[in-house]
Formats: C-alpha cells, structure tokens, sequence
C-alpha cells in the first residue's frame, strides 16, 4: 500500500494504530480487571487487538514505500526500527485478548473458571497491554521527532493571498 488519495498510506495507518492500541490496552485492562467490564467488552478487545495484529504489518509496508521516499536520517533509521518491532507486540496483545475471550466465554456459560487462569489472564493482558501501549508511544514519537525535529525553529513563510 502507498498512498490514499494522495497521502502516503503510512500516515493515515499511523493514526490507527496510535488510537486503536491504547484503546485496546485500556479496555483489556479493566475487562482483565473487573468481571462486569469483561462481559461487556471481551468480544470488542478481540475483535480491536485481531485488527491492531492485522495493521501492523499493512502499516509497516507502507512506511517502507515512504522511507524510499524521504531522506535518509539517524532518526529515520531509529523510528523504522522501532516500528519494525511492533509486530512482536501485537501478538501478544492478541494472546492476552484471546485468553480474556476465552474467559468470558466460560463464565457465560456457567463454569467458573479457575482462580490461576483469571490471575494469568490478568497478568498476561495488563503486561501485553502496558507493553504495547509503551512501545507505540516510543515509536511514534520517534515518528514525529523524525518529521517535526527543527521545524519549530524555522522562519514562518511569507502569507500569500
């Protein structure tokens, strides 16, 4: 994928992701969490962290195709390789979401499920949660430090009319 509508791809995939992986992770947490939570929102966070596993990839082909583009920086290099690391952060968080669902699933159907499966669920959701929240965090600021970095010490440009 390279562009949509005359934007390169990448940026509008980016914002997709910045969204969606904090929301995933917040939502996981309190479903991990609390029980009511989880009977609501189980379903959404798989459906959310299958979407999040499924961008990534999408996302980080189209920063490639951009890359080739745009000169070539130290930053550059450091947000591709971050961004490249995502992927190892997605799975887990789709693990952790499968795991919750999982869960849900036997309590709805009247089997409690065991005190150990609910605390590695919980810690396996909240550590997947805080993990990919973080590494998305790194790697779009790298993104904008990237692209921003100077920017605010240049002269404006002259107004036309």
């Amino acid at each position: 994928m390279s562009a949509i509508h005359g934007l390169p791809a990448h940026i509008l995939l980016v914002h997709a992701i910045v969204v969606l992986v904090p929301l995933t992770a917040v939502l996981g947490v309190l479903s991990a969490v609390w029980p009511a939570a989880r009977q609501r929102f189980a379903w959404l966070v798989l459906a959310l962290a299958a979407l999040v596993l499924v961008l990534t990839p999408v996302t980080t082909e189209a920063g490639e195709w951009l890359e080739k583009r745009v000169p070539r920086t130290a930053d550059l290099h450091n947000h591709t390789h971050l961004g490249d690391t995502f992927i190892f952060f997605a799975f887990p968080l789709l693990l952790g979401a499968a795991l919750l669902a999982f869960v849900h699933r036997r309590e709805t159907r009247g089997q409690t499920p065991s005190r150990l499966l609910v605390g590695g669920m919980a810690v396996l959701v909240i550590a997947a949660s805080v993990a990919a929240t973080v590494q998305i965090y790194r790697i779009g600021d790298s993104g904008a430090q990237t692209t921003w970095t100077g920017v605010a010490d240049r002269a404006p440009l002259p107004r036309t009319k």
